[in-house]
């Protein structure tokens, strides 16, 4: 069954607008409320946001949708998307709720929901609440009575114990003291938390991004916008930077020299010093079909796997639920580690990559870039209406591609989840064959939706 309202991370948009409007709000936590309500215990939802200034809209919404229903509301304020995860299972919540577009412009915003055990919702539960968000919409939404509504609490302390958390998944035997660490908190989420980690562990920080204004989350700084992080870790003489993005799941790193490391390469890291410690599981990790050959190739010469999922940090989690590994992730930096989350979590990625490059002790330059990624060209074909890839004339011409590379390079090509976009990728050894191969399929599709 095709979604309404939920795509491949919650509910996401522009706000004022479609589904993200106060009332749609509300309506989200009469069905979510409604939805989770099991068993005779009081029911309790877990509220956290980033810093975008439609959030206060958002959280007001939400809280009345819930309380309305009979739940009662804790509300964290301003927190990464992995600690209302964390906390949602500590607090014994029903269910947790942030509200954040991630790397997103502030003008849009989303409502991420995970249950009670801290994971993300199934696509099955996502289209039961859908259902009965539309019959909250019809007014068929049972309200509690009067003297059953929820109480909505805020709770003061909830930054600090994720800073708990957060360190101790850092090796007990290490300290920080002797890095000076650059961290880019995208002026959102983390903006508070992260510097405040790194600086108890022991770290010389210099601190970006952490002056949210409601407007400036993920605007020129964060992880999707590195070249600030890259020239304050040289302006600074630092010896690594790290930048989160506005709900701080994502991790990309700058080395010394003020070079980008991508999740390719801190996923590596991270399960060569696992594995040598004797405990990464699954002998490997799982990764999507955009990360690179190289990455495949560089494990496969330790002895260890990747396997390979749809693009979405949600399809990696499941396979490595199903499948026993306990490391994965995306090139973009949303890397997820089992063994300390049920999500992605940018700071605690961090502290393990901080780790290895302590043991290390070498410059950030030489312990994180793992291996040398083959050349990779993406490129997007907008098209009208219809379904290209299945004309006869693209397909011959992807087959081709495919046997061009075979044995040398790789080919992914996917419509997008959200616009109408087909996107073609293909990576390979010789960077002009790359280049050609992409551009003679893009030619095809344009042609097959003219």
């Amino acid at each position: 069954m095709a979604r309404k309202y939920f795509g491949t991370d919650g509910i996401r948009g522009a706000t004022n607008a479609g589904a993200m409007t106060a009332s749609m709000a509300m309506k989200v936590g009469m069905a979510a409320g409604t939805y989770f309500q099991r068993g005779d215990h009081k029911h309790r939802v877990l509220i956290g946001k980033d810093t975008r200034l439609s959030g206060y809209m958002l959280e007001s919404a939400l809280v009345a949708g819930f309380t309305s229903v009979g739940m009662d509301v804790i509300m964290v304020g301003p927190l990464p998307t992995p600690a209302v995860a964390m906390l949602t299972q500590s607090m014994r919540a029903d269910i947790g709720v942030m509200i954040s577009a991630s790397h997103n412009p502030f003008a849009d915003n989303g409502i991420k929901l995970f249950g009670p055990d801290g994971y993300k919702l199934s696509d099955e539960a996502e289209e039961t609440i859908e259902q009965l968000i539309d019959s909250a919409k019809e007014g068929d939404v049972a309200l509690s009575p009067s003297v059953q509504i929820g109480r909505a609490r805020r709770i003061d302390d909830a930054q600090g114990r994720y800073i708990h958390f957060a360190k101790s998944t850092f090796p007990s035997d290490l300290r920080l003291d002797g890095l000076r660490i650059v961290i880019d908190c995208a002026n959102g989420a983390a903006y508070k938390v992260a510097p405040l980690a790194l600086w108890e562990l022991g770290a010389d920080v210099v601190s970006i991004g952490i002056t949210p204004n409601g407007t400036n989350i993920n605007d020129g700084v964060g992880s999707t916008a590195p070249q600030t992080l890259s020239e304050t870790v040289v302006a600074a003489g630092a010896d690594i930077g790290i930048a989160l993005d506005g709900d701080a799941d994502r991790l990309i790193v700058v080395d010394e020299t003020g070079r980008v490391i991508d999740g390719d390469q801190l996923m590596a890291t991270i399960a060569a010093g696992w594995a040598r410690a004797g405990r990464l599981a699954g002998g490997g990790l799982v990764a999507t079909v955009m990360s690179n050959l190289g990455l495949e190739r560089h494990l496969k010469a330790q002895g260890l796997g990747l396997v390979r999922t749809k693009v979405g940090d949600r399809y990696v989690l499941e396979k490595m639920r199903s499948s026993g590994y306990n490391v994965g992730g995306e090139q973009s930096g949303h890397i997820i580690l089992s063994d300390y989350g049920t999500t992605g979590d940018g700071l605690v990625a961090a502290l393990q990559v901080l780790a290895e490059l302590k043991r290390a002790g070498a410059p950030a330059s030489e312990v994180l870039h793992r291996f040398a990624p083959l050349p990779q060209l993406l490129k997007n074909v907008r098209f009208a209406g219809g379904k290209p890839l299945e004309h006869a004339s693209v397909q011959s011409v992807i087959a081709a591609a495919e046997a061009e590379l075979a044995g040398t390079g790789r080919l992914v090509i996917r419509p997008s989840g959200t616009e109408p976009v087909i996107r073609v990728m293909a990576e390979g050894d010789d960077a002009r064959q790359v280049e050609t191969v992409v551009d003679r399929i893009c030619d095809a599709v344009r042609q097959a939706a003219a």
